[in-house]
């Protein structure tokens, strides 16, 4: 692939808005990727897309104007399986930061240990650009992470699994949906894959993030058509919900407007404004999860 044909991403909205509510003690951004200083961070050999020009540093802005103190990285698949950026950021502030590494079945039982040690709680499986491994490998590594209590991420378009309880019996882990299963807007609550993730949320072994609403709204403005599918999940199971911004927000379509993180943030206060449940899905159940 020649550098001309990669993406190359814009940078976020840097003037991030301050949330229109407290967001409590242990607030946690469950999903966002990180890109630093590319010498001393190199990206792997024909990278699918190219990063934003962000920093750390960034990030960390856009978190203390949330009110967000601690956060989730999952690793940037523009590095391969070298974690060190992630490793090198939760060493920093290990109280802070926990991770989602991208690794393959080919990794040492002493690399996992590592990896555990230094805060890694999760490895992502990507079903919609079938990038690295597949479900059975997933599965078969599960079966290795099972005794350090970790969990499988998944990006999957959800009205492709109608039956996600039987797809994923037995599955060794815990389960961990990506971007509220990417739902067609069209299509309602009522279609049936997202059907099966509101019966699927009902496990205490399966978890859900409300993330990224602009990945499959139409309304680019707002994101109000993503409000019934977020209120369907609270409704399902709160105890199962996290949340995350998914900053810098890369892969964005053409036509897409860069969100601006307080606006995403506010959305909450619509999809949950149960207080003492908005502030259970920021906080509580991270904690738990994750391992904080």
């Amino acid at each position: 692939m020649s550098e001309e044909n990669i993406y190359q991403n814009p940078n976020p909205v840097f003037k991030t808005i301050k949330p229109s509510f407290k967001l409590p003690a242990g607030a946690t951004d469950c999903h966002c990727h990180i890109y630093d200083d590319f010498k001393k961070y190199p990206l792997t050999k024909n990278p699918t897309y190219l990063p934003p020009s962000v920093t750390v540093a960034d990030y960390l802005k856009m978190l203390d104007v949330l009110g967000v103190e601690r956060a989730v990285i999952v690793h940037a698949n523009v590095y391969g399986r070298d974690n060190s950026l992630v490793l090198d950021l939760m060493a920093s502030a290990p109280l802070r930061f926990r991770a989602v590494a991208l690794m393959d079945g080919s990794i040492s039982d002493r690399e996992l240990k590592r990896l555990h040690n230094a805060g890694v709680r999760g490895f992502r499986c990507n079903l919609v650009g079938n990038i690295g491994m597949t479900f059975d490998e997933a599965k078969r590594l599960g079966e290795r992470v099972k005794q350090y209590g970790w969990h499988t991420q998944f990006l999957l378009d959800i009205e492709s699994f109608p039956n996600l309880n039987e797809t994923f019996d037995k599955y060794p882990i815990d389960i961990v949906i990506d971007h509220m299963g990417r739902p067609i807007v069209d299509r309602g609550i009522d279609a049936p894959g997202f059907q099966s993730l509101l019966r699927f949320i009902r496990n205490d072994h399966v978890w859900v993030k409300l993330s990224a609403p602009y990945r499959t709204s139409k309304d680019l403005s707002a994101f109000k058509d993503m409000t019934p599918f977020a209120k369907a999940l609270v409704k399902a199971n709160a105890n199962q919900l996290v949340w995350g911004t998914d900053w810098p927000h890369v892969n964005m379509l053409a036509e897409s407007p860069m969100p601006n993180d307080g606006l995403l943030c506010n959305l909450l206060s619509e999809w949950i404004p149960d207080e003492s449940i908005r502030n259970q899905i920021l906080a509580i159940n991270p904690a738990r999860l994750y391992d904080f």
